[in-house]
């Protein structure tokens, strides 16, 4: 057991943040930890991690216990480069392969029956049996295949500092990985992943032997990743076997049970006290009344179940369609920062037509969706009474200054204010909120009056880029459900799987400069990629077997065939002298032979030599198979 709670409270002054929490991350453990926003999912984390300290009950920790937290934006800082940054993890790994390297130097020109030819070898023995555990000579491969995955496969030599925000994050996140603390810890790890890279973080995570805590909003991610589920609800934590779809699942089925078991115990206290109204004062039943009345007594109580705030109930509409033709677009070419970003690209958004734009972060998704609002240039030509609505993911149309209230009614000057209180509670926010400056607001409650202006401009083409960002599950379903039943036309910029798939019936994507546009929902678009992908490397794969096949002369055969012997024989080779290797380290490794220094020295004599013919066979092996 890595993490334990017991009965831990924890509240900000007089507000109870939760309570009576008890539960156990145990080694190994994948766990989701979801709520609404404010529930305290991150308190929790901070108590896990120390930042904080529980009023009541207990967070223990295993003793020595690496936990490594990627905090929401809490990117890395360094003036390294970022390989070299990454390489810094091993540093361990990297120094006791040097110090091995000197040790073996020095042994080799020592006296064999010398004191120092002993503690030379102890040491040399100690040493070889860290780099093995280490796996310290695959370093390098190790952090290539992370930053790789990561999508930093052309960052390797940037300096850090100089990155985006977005990147420091996915950087620290990547480090994170390689460290493999015992407990990793991830709040919103997707936030600033493209959709390829989530795919590999999750095979990553799903493969990772040490224990994840992750907080997401992202249902694919925490279904692929998690096999239990926490929930903080109403002060309270429960915990639920499975991903988050078996959570949801399991959660409806326990809350029928127990308003079912509510409903019963009201029925039989009616019951209980009808009988009791009508017998009490006769005579011939008013012992069995009492008994009745004892009865209800002794009953202990249920509680009614829980029933949750309702979530924001977003509604778009406007109050003229557009014409058929909403967007033409005419060899459209997007460059930025003297990038070619789209060459060529020409297509029509027609109306009521629902758009995803996909790409990896840096494709140019959310320039595509500015310059088609911008329009012009003789490129981008908008069609008759089309009336954008823009969701800008940063929320930077909202002035900070402002309280939640002046926000929405400085737009609208002609609602009255009961209509903007309204608006703005329908959308999520309490009249507690009404009198915060924009600018202390979290990021969830930014969020959602964003979504309260953006709903209020009536637009009837919707320009979103990454508009649940800070959203928790039940807002993002509530903006799932509007956007669905919006008839109007929808082109958006979303990495979350779920929500695209629940939106787009069309899907454009940014690869390699050019606009691949698919007539189809999501997963229609995830499969069609992966065919085409398939059938791309084909003729590569063909071409590649005809290579190896197709030479001009018998003499050019019969070298081949002679190539392929002379490999399949060092193979033979190499692998024979490593068994021998291996045998003679277990050797050494034994008492009667480590206390003897001749002994050793003769062994570690024979490794040596082993290791030289080895690597000579390697070299070998290289050219024939390059």
């Amino acid at each position: 057991m890595l993490v334990n709670f017991n009965d831990t409270a924890f509240s900000y002054g007089d507000n109870l943040i939760f309570g009576g929490v008890s539960f156990s991350i145990n080694e190994g453990e994948k766990i989701a930890l979801i709520g609404a926003n404010g529930e305290g999912k991150t308190t929790l984390i901070k108590l896990i991690t120390g930042t904080y300290v529980p009023e009541a009950g207990s967070v223990t920790v295993k003793n020595g216990a690496r936990i490594g937290w990627l905090e929401q934006n809490g990117g890395l800082e360094s003036q390294s480069t970022v390989f070299d940054e990454m390489m810094s993890v091993f540093s361990a790994e990297l120094d006791a392969v040097e110090r091995l390297s000197r040790l073996s130097d020095e042994l080799s020109r020592c006296v064999p029956d010398s004191r120092e030819y002993g503690v030379l070898s102890a040491k040399l023995d100690s040493l070889s049996k860290f780099v093995a555990a280490r796996d310290a000579y695959n370093v390098e491969v190790r952090v290539r295949r992370v930053l790789n995955g990561m999508g930093f496969s052309s960052f390797y030599d940037r300096v850090i500092s100089t990155m985006s925000g977005g990147e420091k994050t996915r950087l620290k996140l990547a480090k994170l990985l390689l460290e493999q603390p015992d407990l990793l810890i991830l709040d919103e790890p997707t936030n600033h992943l493209d959709v390829e890279t989530m795919y590999w973080l999750e095979d990553y995570l799903s493969e990772f032997k040490r224990a994840v805590f992750v907080v997401s909003h992202d249902r694919y991610f925490l279904d692929k990743v998690s096999s239990r589920t926490l929930e903080l609800e109403n002060k309270t934590l429960s915990s639920f076997p499975g991903n988050y779809s078996k959570y949801k699942i399991l959660k409806a089925e326990r809350n029928a049970l127990a308003l079912k078991e509510y409903e019963r115990q009201r029925e039989e206290i009616a019951k209980l006290q009808d009988y009791v109204d009508r017998n009490i004062v006769r005579a011939t039943t008013a012992k069995s009344a009492q008994s009745r009345v004892k009865q209800l007594e002794k009953m202990e109580l249920l509680s009614p179940p829980y029933i949750p705030p309702a979530p924001p109930r977003f509604t778009f509409s406007y109050t003229r369609p557009p014409y058929e033709r909403v967007l033409t677009v005419r060899n459209l070419k997007l460059c930025a920062g003297g990038k070619t970003l789209i060459e060529d690209a020409s297509f029509e958004v027609l109306r009521g037509q629902k758009i995803a734009i996909v790409g990896k972060n840096g494709a140019g998704k959310s320039t595509l969706i500015k310059r088609l609002v911008e329009g012009g240039g003789g490129q981008v030509e908008e069609g008759r009474h089309v009336r954008f609505a823009v969701y800008d993911q940063e929320n930077l149309n909202l002035d900070p200054h402002n309280t939640v209230l002046e926000e929405l009614w400085g737009r609208h000057v002609a609602y009255g204010q009961t209509q903007v209180r309204a608006s703005l509670a329908r959308c999520g926010l309490v009249p507690e909120d009404m009198d915060k400056k924009v600018g202390s607001l979290s990021g969830g409650e930014r969020a959602k009056l964003a979504l309260c202006v953006f709903e209020n401009e009536q637009g009837n083409v919707l320009v979103m880029d990454e508009p649940t960002n800070h959203l928790d599950l039940p807002a993002r379903e509530s903006l799932e459900k509007a956007l669905k039943d919006f008839d109007g036309t929808v082109i958006f910029v979303s990495h979350d799987r779920y929500f695209i798939s629940a939106i787009a019936d069309r899907v454009f994507e940014i690869a390699d400069g050019r606009l691949n546009i698919f007539e189809g929902d999501y997963t229609s678009f995830i499969n069609s990629r992966a065919e085409r992908q398939a059938e791309a490397a084909q003729p590569q794969r063909a071409a590649e077997a005809e290579s190896k096949a197709g030479y001009r002369s018998k003499k050019e055969r019969a070298e081949e065939v002679a190539r392929k012997q002379n490999i399949k024989r060092l193979e033979g080779e190499i692998s024979s002298l490593e068994d021998e290797e291996q045998e003679l380290n277990a050797s050494l490794a034994l008492p009667e032979n480590s206390s003897d220094y001749k002994k050793a020295g003769e062994i570690l004599n024979k490794i040596s030599l082993l290791r030289q013919k080895i690597d000579e066979l390697y070299e070998e092996y290289a050219q024939l198979i390059g």
